[in-house]
Order: C-alpha cells, then sequence, then structure tokens
C-alpha cells in the first residue's frame, strides 16, 4: 500500500491512497496536510492506513510539529486514525464543531478535544482556516468543512466523491463524476438545507476544492458549487428513488 504527496494548492499537500478492491473501479482516501507555523491535518483515515499515510505526511514534515487535527464528521476515514496521529504528534489538539465534541469527542479523544464555533478562524501562521458548520452536508449530525482563506481552498470532504484513480488536481469536470457516484452510492443526507448549504460554501468562492475521494479542483469553483447545490434541489423534489440507482 502506498501514499501519494501532491502539493494542490501553495503549502497545502493532498495525502492519497488508492484502494482498488474498494467498489467498482477503486476508490481513493485522500487527507490534507496543511503546512504553516502551527500545521493542521485534515482527516485521519483509517486505522488500516495509518502507517502508509503518516509515512507519506512525515515526507513533508516532522509529524512532531503538528498542532492540530480536524476533520468534517465522524467516520472511520475522516477520523478512525485519531488515537494514532495523536499519539504521533504529542503536541496536536483535536478540533471540531460542538455537536462533534458534545456527542463524541470530550467523552472518547484521548486528549480533550477544542471546540470550535460556525466561522471561527483558527491562525495557523502564515494560514487562517475557518470552520463552517454543515449539519448533515455531505452527512452526519456533527459536520463541518474547513475553508483557509490565504489559498481560497474549501476542504469538501465526501462532497464531489468520485470513483477510480484520478489524477491529483484537475481543472475538467468533476461534476459528471460526482453526480454518477451519488447516484450509485446515495452517500448525501439531502434535506431541504442541502442546496442552501452548498450555496454557502459557493459564496466563498473558493480557487481549490480539495476533495476528499478522488481528484481536487483547480479553478473557479463557485458554479461547480452552484451545480451540486441544484442537483441536490432536484433530487430531492424527485425523491431518492427517482435520483439515484
Amino acid at each position: 500500500m502506498e501514499t501519494r504527496v501532491d502539493e494542490i494548492a501553495e503549502r497545502i499537500y493532498r495525502l492519497s491512497t488508492f484502494l482498488p478492491a474498494v467498489g467498482p473501479s477503486g476508490f481513493t482516501f485522500n487527507q490534507f496536510l496543511v503546512d504553516a507555523e502551527q500545521p493542521l491535518l485534515f482527516h485521519c483515515g483509517q486505522r488500516a492506513l495509518f502507517p502508509a499515510v503518516s509515512r507519506a505526511a512525515a515526507r513533508v514534515m516532522d509529524l512532531r510539529r503538528l498542532r492540530f487535527i480536524a476533520f468534517s464528521h465522524v467516520e472511520a476515514d475522516e477520523c478512525g486514525a485519531l488515537g494514532e496521529w495523536l499519539d504521533a504528534a504529542p503536541s496536536a489538539t483535536v478540533t471540531h464543531g460542538a455537536i462533534g465534541c458534545a456527542i463524541w469527542l470530550n467523552d472518547q479523544s484521548p486528549r480533550p478535544p477544542r471546540a470550535l464555533g460556525d466561522g471561527e478562524v483558527l491562525d495557523l501562521g502564515g494560514r487562517r482556516v475557518r470552520r463552517l458548520d454543515t449539519p448533515h452536508v455531505p452527512h452526519c449530525w456533527d459536520a463541518g468543512l474547513l475553508y483557509e482563506e490565504t489559498t481560497g481552498t474549501l476542504f469538501t470532504s465526501d462532497l464531489f466523491t468520485h470513483v477510480g484513480d484520478p489524477p491529483a488536481v484537475t481543472d475538467g469536470d468533476i461534476m459528471g463524476p460526482a453526480v454518477a457516484a451519488e447516484k450509485q452510492f446515495g452517500y448525501t443526507g439531502v434535506t431541504p438545507a442541502t442546496g442552501a448549504t452548498i450555496r454557502r460554501l459557493a459564496g466563498l468562492a473558493p480557487r481549490t476544492l480539495a476533495v476528499m475521494h478522488g481528484s481536487s479542483f483547480s479553478g473557479a469553483a463557485a458554479p461547480l458549487l452552484g451545480s451540486l447545490a441544484g442537483f441536490y434541489d432536484e433530487l430531492l423534489q424527485k425523491g431518492p428513488a427517482a435520483g439515484r440507482g
């Protein structure tokens, strides 16, 4: 098992592990490392991936420098290896939204977590990441995303998921593959608030989308997010049986 390292924006690194046996054509599991005075890791990956991912991260920096660990929601590929990362980075603090801390981290984290409010900014020294509460987007009550203001990078978690082992970064179509994956897997918790939540993200006008499964996107991302919001609005109106399968 090998984890690739690619710089998708200035000093923001994609740590990508391709598992060919997952799904019909394989699946990438991507974590993202923000290298700053106080570095941050977004997503931990599953525990089984920790040896490969941590070796890849160590090619970028000494893991003991890591100061913050964050993730979108409680799920194995988001935070399964949290304990291993905290062991490797003894000065790191895990951060999450208030709901996630209340329902899980306050009880289960090996070290006390730091709860971030909606819109709260972490100044990493040379990079600034803003927490955005996105309940049930892509899924789970505690869901939230991070936006790195300096580079305009939005860490999208499962939004724009697509299958296979595509390039690390693209300026091409990720909307079509993302719609195909949604129709195949039905992974998003579609509610009346889904479209509005994604349009809020579009309002940030991000320049890079750091996608958890598939290629990251480089370019004007607001139109893509608007299209994704429209897709979920339509899916909600038609009902899951009409839009998936």
